[in-house]
Formats: C-alpha cells, sequence, structure tokens
C-alpha cells in the first residue's frame, strides 16, 4: 500500500470516508484483479495532484465484503466519490485519472481553485 493512498476497512469506512470533511475518492479493489493494478498508479496521480484537497483511499472488497456489498459494488476495479453531503458517484473499469477528474469534477475540490462543482 502507498503512503499516499491509505487502506480503509469495514471498520475504518464509516469514520475516515463517510464522516470527512473533504470529498473522497475510493478505490475499489481486489489483489487478483489485472485492472485494478493498472488503476493503481491513476489513483496515486490523483492522491498527489489532490492532496489536501481530496483524500485518496483504497478499500480491498474482498477482505471487506460489508462496505463492498453495502455500496453495490459489483464489478472491479469502482472508483467512487464520497463528497459531503452530495451522493456517492462511481466509474466502474479502468480509467485514466484525467477521465476520473472529469467523471467526478474534481478540479472544483482543488485548493484555491475557488471554483463551483
Amino acid at each position: 500500500m502507498s503512503a499516499n493512498v491509505p487502506e480503509v476497512t469495514d471498520a475504518t469506512f464509516e469514520t475516515e470516508v463517510l464522516g470527512s470533511t473533504k470529498p473522497v475518492v475510493v478505490d475499489f479493489w481486489a489483489e487478483w484483479c489485472g485492472p485494478c493494478r493498472m488503476v493503481a498508479p491513476e489513483i496515486e496521480k490523483l492522491a498527489t495532484k489532490y492532496a489536501g484537497s481530496v483524500e485518496v483511499r483504497k478499500l480491498d472488497v474482498d477482505a471487506n465484503p460489508q462496505t463492498a456489498g453495502r455500496y453495490g459494488i459489483m464489478s472491479i476495479p469502482t472508483v467512487a466519490l464520497f463528497a459531503p453531503g452530495q451522493a456517492p458517484k462511481a466509474a466502474v473499469g479502468y480509467r485514466p485519472a484525467e477521465a476520473l477528474e472529469d467523471a467526478f469534477g474534481l478540479a472544483a475540490f482543488a485548493q484555491g481553485d475557488g471554483t463551483a462543482a
């Protein structure tokens, strides 16, 4: 696991993701998933680019089936945005960082941007 992208679990999801005052991007993945390994560097790019503005986490669906089930994660990789006060948004399958930024409107959350989503 990367220092930039900490792991969350069934036990920590509510506190670290749902309780966050910042938007949180969660990469739902599994060790055996080839496309998940492809998306990992893209998730790292997001964590670096949005450090301080958006939290980025990973959740292993095999080790944490309760959370994956609660959010209907049927295919991996699924990357989801949990923004305070908004319904989660999800992107299924491999997507480059730029496509994830566009899908989730992450630029609006960048520090000092000043724009609204």
